[in-house]
């Protein structure tokens, strides 16, 4: 099982702040994969990977990131400096 954390517009497509998964997915890139197959809001909101950033266990990483032992997965659009 682990969590995955949904941040700004991520989260108002699939309407959930977080959610508890079970995944067999290997890296991040499988699990979008299974997140897309679910609903079209997931799909939706997977659709440009390009304008999704991803975290695991709170180290910033990419799409092709191992998930072995991973308890956290977080999604969100890349940040604006300021």
């Amino acid at each position: 099982m682990m969590d995955v954390l949904y941040f700004a517009w991520l989260r108002e497509r699939i309407g959930l702040p977080k959610e508890r998964i079970e995944t067999q997915a290997q890296t991040v890139a499988e699990l979008v994969e299974e997140l897309r197959a679910r609903e079209e809001r997931y799909a939706l909101a997977f659709s440009d990977l390009a304008a999704v950033r991803v975290a695991v266990d709170q180290e910033l990483t990419d799409f092709d990131a191992p998930l072995a032992g991973a308890r956290e997965v977080a999604f969100f659009p890349p940040m604006t400096g300021g």
